[in-house]
């Protein structure tokens, strides 16, 4: 089944809506209110968000406790004084001192840069088609001032991975809706890349949006052109309601009876 823009804006009109949007590590992002706080629990929630969202939840509300106010941990706490404070803090195979190192590198970021809008738009040109190329230059960028490179939180994106979780801090940051908070204003909607997991890859090949069996970065970009040709300026419009509970339940289609 292959479903035109209108059964795609249903689903929109329903689901696309903030009450809808827990659980889900977004929610994290709204517990603060300036762009360069938002910016950076985007960033964390992103890189975390793996395994089941109640974990997830549970363990940036540990950070959370941990940290206090997030732009000064970043900027002004020591590194030693970072280290003590995640000491045993844990996510999965993350544990604080992969934190730590996260935190560090964006403390290095932003001591350089300002921002990671900045961070990432110092590797965006306007000609690009997608943020692939930016992306890459991005990693390349906290890999080094964080001591990350080969670090399993954070995915490589020219080893082939869809990164699904860089790409879902992007469509936070650079898309702005009832959902989407969009802290960023450089960065154009029509560049984003779908974030690509396992429930997703599932969508698209029902949808035909992909055929390639894996959830890799060939998959990703394959659905992203699928959907631009539906949504040419905003690509990425129809991923929140697409993953939403209720419209693939059960692991069924549910042909997007959405009402």
């Amino acid at each position: 089944m292959i479903p035109d823009k209108d059964i795609l804006e249903k689903c929109y009109s329903v689901y696309n809506r903030k009450d809808a949007i827990p659980p889900d590590p977004l929610e994290t992002v709204y517990n603060y209110k300036t762009a360069r706080d938002q910016e950076i629990a985007g960033f964390i929630a992103a890189v975390f968000a793996y395994g089941r969202v109640t974990q997830i939840l549970s363990s940036l509300a540990d950070l959370s406790k941990r940290t206090g106010d997030l732009y000064e941990f970043v900027t002004k706490v020591s590194e030693k004084e970072k280290i003590t404070r995640l000491k045993g803090w844990k996510h999965r195979f993350a544990d604080g001192k992969d934190c730590a190192r996260l935190f560090m590198g964006l403390s290095r970021i932003l001591e350089m840069h300002g921002s990671l809008e900045n961070t990432f738009c110092d590797g965006f040109k306007p000609e690009d088609t997608t943020v692939y190329p930016a992306l890459c230059v991005f990693y390349q960028k906290l890999a080094r001032a964080g001591g990350l490179a080969g670090n399993h939180i954070l995915p490589d994106p020219a080893k082939g991975s869809a990164c699904k979780r860089f790409h879902l801090f992007l469509r936070w940051m650079v898309r702005k809706d009832n959902v989407d908070p969009g802290v960023w204003k450089t960065i154009p909607a029509s560049r984003l890349i779908v974030p690509l997991d396992v429930h997703m890859h599932r969508v698209c090949r029902e949808l035909g949006a992909t055929a390639r069996k894996q959830a890799d970065l060939a998959a990703a970009l394959e659905a992203t052109e699928f959907f631009r040709r539906i949504s040419p300026e905003d690509p990425v419009k129809y991923d929140f309601c697409l993953t939403r509970a209720g419209i693939w339940g059960n692991n069924q289609r549910a042909d997007f009876a959405v009402v």
